[in-house]
């Protein structure tokens, strides 16, 4: 890569300490890319460099995300099945018509790798971070190749990771600007078992049935329902504070027309 860099100044390099996984990788290109078309694929030669023109034209076409699909994977059974119950959750759950989210070889408009930030195991669902923000996906089917280059990182673990990373992504996507609607129902309804227990106790006691409170394991758990309660409230209160300070800082603006420098 060196020599590359030092006979060409078109080829650009990061370079991190240690090994910081793709999604990082990725990220830190994201942030630093120019141009119009940004386009990603993977070392190991699988994906075919030929087929680069073809998504850089759908990309011009839909102004989105384009996607690769792997239609006919030359990897292992397991493999593809694992890839294939991923791939449908995720359709099930997105509502985005693809068939290969994973895919290395993607193309994008600059704009769309400007406005997300990916991390841990993100790179996976880039196609949903892109939809979100307000950009289309779609996808071309490639030719998908031996590996050349390089080894597999596959393991059977990355499933159950890439199951975590989904629950963190569904959980940004629906609370991120509005984390009072999470926090804020889970306070309402410990409140209100702890209500409803502290009124069961109390219509025991006007019926004649009292244990003292130290011997009434039910007081003390309606009291801290109650308590449990107040503070899951007062948290999301907080967090709505908080996003609500810097929200006109992280305005999504796409583009600008005849403004100067």
């Amino acid at each position: 890569m060196l020599d590359l860099i030092s006979n060409d100044s078109n080829v650009k390099l990061i370079d991190f300490l240690t090994n910081k996984g793709k999604s990082e990788a990725l990220n830190a290109g994201f942030k630093k890319c120019s141009g119009n078309v940004v386009l990603t694929l993977d070392a190991d030669l699988q994906d075919d460099p030929k087929e680069i023109d073809s998504f850089i034209d759908k990309v011009r076409q839909t102004n989105g995300l384009v996607s690769g699909w792997k239609k006919n994977r030359l990897d292992s059974l397991s493999k593809r099945i694992q890839s294939k119950i991923f791939n449908f959750v995720l359709r099930f759950l997105t509502g985005i018509r693809i068939h290969d989210f994973n895919c290395g070889f993607k193309a994008y408009p600059v704009e769309a790798v400007k406005m997300i930030n990916i991390y841990g195991g993100l790179h996976r669902f880039i196609p949903i971070l892109v939809k979100n923000n307000g950009f289309k996906v779609s996808e071309l089917i490639v030719n998908h190749r031996k590996r050349e280059h390089g080894n597999s990182k596959y393991t059977k673990s990355r499933i159950f990771h890439g199951f975590f990373d989904l629950i963190t992504l569904m959980f940004f996507k629906k609370y991120l600007t509005r984390p009072l609607h999470l926090f804020g129902s889970l306070g309402l309804l410990l409140f209100l078992v702890g209500v409803m227990i502290n009124i069961y106790l109390t219509i025991n006691w006007f019926n004649g049935i009292w244990i003292t409170p130290f011997k009434n394991p039910l007081f003390f758990l309606g009291l801290l329902l109650l308590i449990i309660g107040v503070q899951f409230f007062s948290i999301g209160l907080v967090c709505e504070l908080i996003v609500n300070i810097n929200k006109n800082k992280n305005i999504d603006i796409a583009r600008y027309f005849n403004f100067e420098e």
